[in-house]
Parts: structure tokens; C-alpha cells; sequence
């Protein structure tokens, strides 16, 4: 895995070269949660981002086996020692219905030392995000290297070194 940065502010660039280095990244992320945040996943089909989310779930200690897309069930909940983690995914809900409505996204926030990690996140619509959020766009497929970019949307406080 390979930092470079990227010349936009607040944003940094890593290149994954495997699976692993993929899952290494999410147990970096998860180092600097706090509670509270919101962590936004964009990518095509098959990019990472479920492993993404084991690599930080890992990290919390959490048994990586259990975590799965929550493609049909839309919402998981995990429990660690740290804080609750909710996995959301957003692809099956149609692009014409409000995703943070359908999945309850309102309520989930309720939790402010809960985090919350958004597959798909780019089909929510004019939601205002917390203050602790940060975007990651994962771009690659296949057996190619991903280039996983890290933006903080609000604050420089989540930046991943």
C-alpha cells in the first residue's frame, strides 16, 4: 500500500495493491475513530468496500466472519467493545425514494457514539452530515490495484496518515 497526496485540501490518496493491502487500510481508518463519525463508500461493484469495513471492524475487535454486505438487509448492526457500528448499503434502494429515509438513517444518527459506515453513499440527496465525516471513494476492480481516496467533509481531525 501506497500513500501519495493528492493536491485538493484535506484529502489523501493511498494505492492498494491486494485485497490484504485493502483490509490493512480499513484497520488504519478504524484507529483514528472516536464514535460518532460517519464514513461515506463509494465505489462500483466489487471495489472493496465490504472489505474496507471488515479491515475496520477487525481492528474494533470484532470477528470479521460475521460481517457481511448488507445488500438485502439493507442495515447491520455490529456490536464491538468500542461502540455499535452500523454497515449500511444503499444500492438496492431505487435512486427515486429517499435512501436516508428508507433505511432510517435519521435514527441511526440518534447514537452519537455509535459510527456509521455507508455503502453506496452517493444516493443519499441533500442529507446533512455530521460533523465527524468522512468520504472514501474507492476506484479499480478486478485483480487492478485501487486507488482509495480519503476526504474529511468537515473537519481535518479524521485525516488518515
Amino acid at each position: 500500500m501506497t500513500k501519495t497526496k493528492d493536491q485538493r485540501p484535506k484529502t489523501d490518496i493511498f494505492i492498494c495493491r491486494s485485497p490484504q493491502d485493502t483490509f490493512d487500510l480499513g484497520e488504519k481508518i478504524s484507529e483514528s475513530l472516536a464514535g460518532g463519525e460517519m464514513i461515506l463508500l463509494k465505489g462500483g461493484l466489487g471495489a472493496g468496500k465490504t472489505l474496507l469495513t471488515k479491515g475496520i471492524l477487525y481492528a474494533l475487535d470484532y470477528d470479521v466472519d460475521e460481517v457481511t454486505s448488507p445488500s438485502f438487509t439493507l442495515v447491520n448492526l455490529y456490536r464491538t467493545a468500542k461502540f455499535d457500528v452500523y454497515h449500511i448499503d444503499l444500492w438496492r434502494i431505487d435512486e427515486k425514494f429517499n435512501a436516508a429515509s428508507a433505511v432510517g438513517l435519521d435514527e441511526i444518527l440518534e447514537d452519537e457514539t455509535a459510527v456509521t459506515i455507508i455503502e453506496w453513499s452517493e444516493r443519499l440527496r441533500k442529507f446533512q452530515f455530521p460533523e465527524k465525516t468522512l468520504e472514501i471513494e474507492i476506484k479499480g476492480d478486478g485483480d487492478l490495484a485501487r486507488e482509495i481516496s480519503i476526504k474529511s467533509l468537515t473537519s481535518n481531525e479524521n485525516r488518515i496518515s
